[in-house]
């Protein structure tokens, strides 16, 4: 039976795909707390991926695929490189660097969340793009902590809600899927950790279903708030 650390990550695995996109940081911490820092990072994975293909079923209609193809290129740079850090890194750095590398974008996604609008003021250039890319690239390989960063680069595209939902729903599922080979030479794919997965995802979907009821009737500022604070702390405690 997965520990309670493990459900509540799937949970919230679901919660940030419909939705919530700052639980996806504290989906991170608690599974740093349930595993090693490294290894939790592969078996975040498969889930991350059921939660794209939920959000991608709902918000489908939505895709720009000419923001896609402008991003994948720096991203997918950036997933290579963080996998030659990922293999160059010792096992003891690895926490304090997941923490630091959580801390950055839960301080992104706090400036959001208290200023809506960040980022929409910022020029749209290819510099800006590749910046934001490579940064969300290396940041979804070592930590599948990219959703904030992803987030300001289409708002200062000012790109309306359904259309930036839409459009990160398959951007991630692409990378995510793309990221599923360098796991597993990483070694962080593996049996029992799928089959983990596997008795996970029922929850994933539950999460996503609970998360659609609850967007429409609680502040998502003040429950977001509560997250940042719970993943922040988590971010101190893996860089201590």
């Amino acid at each position: 039976m997965p520990p309670a650390l493990c459900l509540l990550a799937a949970l919230c695995v679901g919660l940030s795909k419909s939705g919530f996109p700052g639980v996806s940081l504290v989906t991170v911490a608690l599974m740093a707390e349930a595993f090693p820092a490294r290894q939790s990072t592969g078996i975040l994975l498969p889930l991350l991926i059921i939660g794209d293909l939920c959000a991608v079923h709902a918000f489908r209609q939505h895709t720009l695929w000419q923001q896609i193809a402008r991003m994948l290129p720096p991203t997918i740079l950036g997933i290579v490189a963080g996998f030659f850090l990922m293999r160059s890194l010792p096992d003891a750095s690895f926490r304090p660097l997941l923490g630091w590398m959580l801390l950055s974008t839960v301080l992104l996604q706090g400036v959001r969340t208290v200023f809506p609008e960040f980022g929409g003021r910022i020029p749209n250039s290819i510099a800006f793009a590749w910046a934001m890319g490579i940064w969300a690239g290396v940041s979804t390989m070592v930590a599948n902590a990219a959703g904030p960063i992803m987030a300001v680069y289409f708002i200062a595209l000012a790109l309306p809600k359904e259309n930036l939902i839409g459009t990160s729903a398959w951007l991630f599922l692409i990378i995510n899927v793309f990221k599923l080979p360098f796991s597993a030479s990483l070694g962080l794919l593996q049996m029992p950790s799928l089959l983990l997965d596997l008795s996970l995802a029922p929850l994933v979907l539950v999460g996503n279903i609970i998360g659609k009821r609850l967007i429409r009737r609680i502040p998502q500022r003040a429950f977001e708030t509560i997250l940042l604070l719970s993943a922040t702390a988590a971010a101190i405690k893996l860089i201590l």
